[in-house]
C-alpha cells in the first residue's frame, strides 16, 4: 500500500487493482532545482506547526484511506488498539489496555479496552464503539476493507470495556495488523455501515487532533483538549499541500514552512543537504520499508524459463541505479524483506551480486542464448514515474553495453491505470513496481508476492496476489511455508521460515529486489521532535518550536 507525506516518494502499489495512484516523484528530476512556480508563503500562528508536501489525501474516511498522506494524518487523528513506542518497533497497548490474550486454537483474540476515552463529538469510547468501527471497515467496501475481512470471522463486543476477534484461520501478524491507521474507532452516530457509504472530508475520532479543516489547498489539525493521552507539544498543524516540488522546495528555503516533506526530487534534496549549515535548516534522514523490484511473468517467454530470470537477477546492477536515478538516495536491495526487519537476508546479493555479467551469460547459455538466438525484453513502468523510466533506461544502457549482441532490452511505458489492468492479464514480460506494506510485519513482503489462491505448478497462478502483481508464481512448497509462518505464534520459528521463503526467492527468481527509498525531513531552525518512525508514520504531536 502506500501514501506518501512529505520527503519520501510512494509509488502506486500493484497489488492492487486500482493501486495507490501516488507518484514518486515529480517530471522536475531532470530539470533545475528551482524549476519554476511561484513560492507560496504560509503564515501561521507561533504556537502551530506549517508543514508543506505536495501529496493529496483523497480522503479522510478510515473505511476508505489507503493511501500514506490520508495515513499519516489519521494516525494523529485517531487512535488504534495498538500502536508502536515512539522510535521502535515494540508493539504496545494504546486503546487496549493489554496485549491480547490468543486462544490455544490462534484463533479467538480478547482485547481488554481502556476507559475514560473520550471521542471527539464528545461521546464515550468502549467495545460496542470499536465493534460498530472494525465492523464498518470491513463492510463499506473500501480500498483497504480486505485487510480485515479475509481475515476475521467475527468482532463483537463481549463486555462493555473488553472486544472479542474470532478469526478465520491462525494469524500471526494479527496484533500487528490492528495498528493500521484505518483500525480506529470513530463516532457510531456520525457514520454509518453500508456500501460505499464513506465521509472523506470529515473524521470524528478518539486522537490526539481534531480536524479543524479540509481542503485541496490546506488542512488544518486542533490539539484535542480533552484528549485522554500525552497532550500535543503544539496548538495545532497546519499543512499546505503544493502544486509542485518546486513551489514546496522554494518555499522552505525562503522560509514559509516549518517543515517539508514530501516529495522533493533528488536534486532538491541534494541541495537542502549541501546548503543545510548556511541555510540554517536540519536534515533528517530515515530508513524507510518502501521495497522496489522487477516483477517476471512466468506465464510468456522469455521469463517462463528460471535460467533467463537468474540471468537477468546476475545483470542488475543497484549501485548504478542508485547513483544514476538516486543521487545516492536509496539503498541497494537485496531481498523484498527490507533491512528494517531482523529476518532480512540478502539472498540476491550472495547468490547473483551486481552486474554479474559472466554469471548471466552462464544462465543464458544454460538458457540456449546465443548470439545466433539472443534474448529480447521488455521493462514496462507507469508514466508518470519519471524515476523509474531513469531507472529502466539505465538497465537498457548497462546490460546492452555490457552485453552486446546477446541481450536487447526494450523500455516500454503505460498510463498507470492501464498498466497496472494489463499486469493482472499478464500482458507485460517484466514491470518495475513498488510496495508500501499495510503493517509492519515481514508476512506483508511474503503473502504478497509468493500467495496464490488457484492454480497449479503447471498452470501457474490462476487466482491471487501473484497473478495481481504480474509473476504469476506458483509453488505448492511456498504456499505451505506462507501458511505455515502466519500460523506459527512462535517468533523464532518463524524466523526460520522466513529464512526459506527468502531462499525460495532467490532459487524461483518470480521477482528481482532492486532498491529500499529513503526518507528525508527538512526542518526549519528551532523546530524539534521531528522523526519519521520505523513504521514510516509521522508522529505531528511531538513537533514543538
Amino acid at each position: 500500500m502506500s501514501v506518501q507525506f512529505l520527503g519520501q516518494q510512494i509509488w502506486s502499489k500493484p497489488l492492487r487493482s486500482l493501486g495507490y495512484y501516488i507518484s514518486l516523484f515529480s517530471l522536475c528530476l531532470v530539470l533545475a532545482v528551482a524549476c519554476g512556480g511561484d513560492t507560496q508563503v504560509a503564515t501561521t500562528p507561533a504556537d502551530r506547526v506549517a508543514i508543506g508536501t505536495t501529496l493529496r489525501a483523497r480522503t479522510l474516511d478510515p473505511a476508505d484511506a489507503y493511501e500514506i498522506f490520508p495515513g499519516i494524518l489519521l494516525y494523529n487523528l485517531g487512535d488504534r488498539l495498538y500502536t508502536y513506542a515512539p522510535g521502535t518497533t515494540t508493539l504496545e497497548p494504546q486503546l487496549a489496555t493489554a496485549m491480547p490474550t490468543v486462544g490455544d486454537d490462534g484463533l479467538t483474540y480478547t482485547i481488554p479496552l481502556r476507559e475514560g476515552v473520550t471521542l471527539h463529538d464528545g461521546s464515550a469510547f468502549n467495545a460496542d464503539v470499536m465493534a460498530f468501527s472494525i465492523q464498518r471497515f470491513m463492510e463499506n467496501g473500501g480500498r483497504p476493507a480486505f485487510l480485515l475481512s479475509e481475515k476475521i470471522e467475527t468482532v463483537e463486543a463481549t463486555g462493555e470495556y473488553e472486544l472479542t476477534i474470532t478469526l478465520q484461520q491462525p494469524f500471526a501478524a494479527f496484533t500487528a495488523m490492528l495498528t493500521f491507521w484505518g483500525v480506529t474507532p470513530i463516532a457510531p452516530d456520525a457514520y454509518t455501515i453500508g456500501d460505499g457509504q464513506f465521509k472523506p472530508e470529515e473524521f470524528i475520532g478518539s486522537g490526539p487532533y481534531k480536524l479543524a479543516s479540509f481542503s485541496s489547498d490546506v488542512i488544518k489539525l486542533d490539539a484535542n483538549p480533552d484528549y485522554w493521552g500525552e497532550a500535543p507539544s503544539n496548538n495545532g498543524i497546519d499543512i499546505q499541500i503544493f502544486t509542485s516540488p518546486a513551489n514546496l522546495y522554494n518555499t522552505f528555503r525562503s522560509g514559509g514552512l516549518d517543515v517539508a516533506y514530501q516529495t522533493l526530487d533528488p536534486e532538491q534534496i541534494a541541495a537542502l543537504e549541501r546548503e543545510a549549515d548556511q541555510g540554517g535548516w536540519n536534515v533528517i534522514e530515515a530508513g524507510s520499508t518502501v521495497v522496489n523490484y522487477m516483477s517476471l511473468n512466468q506465464k510468456i517467454a522469455p521469463f517462463d524459463d528460471v535460467n533467463v530470470r537468474k540471468a537477468v537477477a546476475a545483470m542488475i546492477d543497484r549501485n548504478l541505479i542508485n547513483d544514476r536515478a538516486f543521487q545516492g538516495q536509496a539503498e541497494p536491495l537485496y531481498s523484498l524483506i527490507p533491512k528494517s526487519f531482523d529476518v532480512h537476508e540478502p539472498v540476491f546479493e550472495t547468490a547473483y551480486g551486481d552486474g554479474n555479467y559472466e554469471q548471466a551469460k552462464a544462465f543464458l547459455e544454460e538458457a540456449g542464448i546465443t548470439a545466433a538466438n539472443p534474448l529480447e525484453f521488455e521493462i514496462w513502468y507507469p508514466t508518470a514515474s519519471t524515476t523509474r523510466s531513469v531507472v529502466a533506461n539505465t538497465l537498457k544502457e548497462a546490460i546492452e553495453s555490457n552485453l552486446s549482441g546477446l541481450v536487447t532490452v526494450q523500455v516500454s511505458t503505460a498510463e498507470s491505470a492501464t498498466l497496472w489492468e494489463n499486469v493482472e492479464k499478464g500482458v507485460y514480460p517484466s514491470v518495475l513496481s513498488n510496495w508500501y506494506p499495510d503493517y509492519f510485519d515481514p508476512d506483508n513482503f511474503v503473502q504478497p508476492f509468493l500467495s496464490c489462491n488457484e492454480g497449479s505448478e503447471e498452470t501457474l497462478c490462476e487466482k491471487g496476489a501473484t497473478q495481481g502483481n504480474g509473476s504469476f508464481y506458483y509453488s505448492t512448497k511456498t504456499n505451505d511455508l506462507l501458511a505455515k509462518q502466519r500460523a506459527e505464534q512462535d517468533e523464532s520459528v518463524r524466523s526460520d521460515v522466513f529464512k526459506d521463503l527468502q531462499q525460495v526467492m532467490v532459487e524461483d527468481v518470480p521477482y528481482i529486489p532492486l532498491w529500499q527509498n529513503k526518507d528525508y525531513v527538512f526542518t526549519a531552525s528551532g523546530v524539534d521532535g521531528v522523526a519519521i518512525e520505523p513504521n514510516q508514520q509521522f508522529l505531528l504531536w511531538q513537533i514543538n518550536k
